[in-house]
């Protein structure tokens, strides 16, 4: 699937549903902050929880989410899980994201739909 096409059938929503499915997935604040973390290198769910100070609870389900999605990856040491990013890709998204988002200002955050009030949650 490639979500940039070029001819008749380009603004057809038809094939669109897993781009559709990333973006919900990096929809909730937390993932969004879980992946930022992510991206400094593999941590544990104890020390998301204390650098990004969110419930346990809370980083343990949307680590899950992140993980379901294919996004984040476990690694089993001993009886310890480190998580770190699945994907390189992923960083170059997020990269791309800031750039977007340092071009169009404020317009993004003051959607009226999807703004800071109008927040959508997936997981």
């Amino acid at each position: 699937m490639s979500i940039i096409e070029t001819g008749a059938c380009a603004a057809s929503t038809a094939d669109v549903e897993p781009a559709v499915a990333l973006f919900r997935s990096l929809g909730d604040p937390a993932r969004v902050a879980i992946v930022r973390r992510l991206a400094a290198g593999e941590a544990r769910v104890a020390e998301l929880t204390r650098d990004l100070g969110l419930a346990q609870s809370t980083v343990s389900s949307h680590v899950a989410c992140l993980k379901d999605c294919g996004l984040v990856a476990g690694r089993m040491e001993g009886r310890r899980v480190f998580y770190s990013l699945a994907r390189p890709e992923l960083l170059d998204m997020l990269t791309a994201a800031e750039t977007l988002l340092a071009a169009t200002g404020n317009a993004v955050t003051l959607c009226p739909t999807y703004g800071v009030d109008g927040q959508v949650s997936a997981c």
